[in-house]
């Protein structure tokens, strides 16, 4: 079997992947706690998911007990500028890197799939791939691979690829030769900590998604906390900030993959243009993006949070005629981001 997945390795490396290691599905023993206590917390939000599949999340050889191996990849979308420049920027909306071209499902899938059909036609056995669309405890797993370390901000981290990479997974019965898995290399770096605009960390190695960007500007349906809103800036999508500042990614590269490419229009697109978006315009926009999944009325939710954060008065306008929106929470954040830069056109500080 070691010839086999000398093999498979370097299959994995040539359908694109940055890296390929193995692990079995049952060597993940302390995660059935973590994610227990994460739940009791509360710490999940509104992802009542998470709490409906805990058992599989929980143990990846409860979601298909014949599986013998995990084959966990490793994808990078590394960009070519720094995300956190367009955060000076107030009239620009900030979209998280992964989502500014096309969706990573479709593209690791493709991969996954291609990697399971070899693996198939060489040695035999069965195969399910995943990636991020079954309660499967990637990052964990990729950790119990070798991949690397779950970071101080929950995230996988690579001495190798940094912060900047996708997790996909074949699972197989064939027995596969495992690697060693991965070590933390944190130290006593805060940095992905300390960067946090909404305090998501209660701890290292702890999440609060109710209190993260990213889960607030996907995942949360409704008006965000007025007391979180101001802490959003001009985040529209996600949040890179703990990514960005982590040390390791002085060894990542640049994607390969040009589907990962920040489109131009994407890059640090205008507020006051994104606001214009009725239903229809926001799905030609955003047709093959993470973006569309969202919907039109919380995306624009989103970037009317960001105009009233910008202190820009010349964007009152814009808030104002979406006030009337047909959907509430629209009209909300409207109301929200006209109060503020009214304050602004006052001489009142809205910061």
């Amino acid at each position: 079997m070691s010839d086999l997945k000398d093999r498979l390795v370097a299959r994995a490396l040539d359908e694109g992947f940055s890296a390929c290691r193995i692990c079995r599905p049952g060597d993940l023993p302390e995660v059935p706690a973590r994610l227990e206590a994460f739940l009791a917390e509360g710490y999940h939000g509104r992802m009542g998911w998470m709490a409906e599949r805990v058992a599989w999340r929980a143990d990846p050889s409860a979601l298909w007990p014949e599986a013998r191996s995990v084959i966990v990849l490793a994808e990078n979308y590394g960009p070519s500028h720094d995300p956190l420049h367009v955060l000076q920027r107030p009239d620009r909306a900030a979209i998280s890197v992964y989502a500014q071209n096309r969706d990573y499902h479709d593209v690791v899938k493709k991969r996954l799939k291609r990697l399971a059909r070899w693996l198939i036609a060489e040695a035999g056995g069965a195969v399910k791939v995943f990636v991020d669309t079954a309660p499967v405890a990637e990052k964990p797993l990729g950790q119990a691979a070798g991949l690397g370390w779950q970071g101080k901000h929950t995230n996988l981290v690579s001495r190798e690829l940094g912060s900047w990479f996708f997790i996909g997974s074949v699972f197989s019965t064939l027995e596969l030769p495992v690697d060693a898995p991965g070590r933390d290399h944190c130290g006593r770096c805060t940095a992905c900590q300390d960067i946090c605009p909404t305090a998501a960390f209660p701890a290292p190695y702890r999440l609060d998604a109710r209190r993260c960007i990213s889960y607030l500007t996907i995942e949360h349906h409704g008006p965000v906390d007025p007391a979180l809103r101001p802490l959003l800036g001009n985040r529209i999508y996600g949040c890179d900030d703990c990514l960005a500042v982590c040390p390791w990614n002085k060894f990542a590269q640049v994607a390969q993959e040009a589907k990962y490419h920040a489109r131009d229009d994407l890059l640090a697109p205008r507020l006051a243009e994104l606001a214009a978006l009725d239903d229809a315009a926001f799905r030609a926009k955003f047709s093959g993006s993470p973006v569309k999944r969202i919907g039109r009325d919380r995306f624009v939710r989103n970037v009317l949070y960001a105009i009233g954060n910008s202190r820009d008065a010349t964007l009152l306008p814009v808030a104002r005629n979406l006030t009337a929106d047909p959907d509430a929470t629209v009209a909300d954040a409207a109301r929200w981001a006209v109060e503020r830069l009214l304050q602004v056109a006052n001489g009142r500080d809205a910061g």
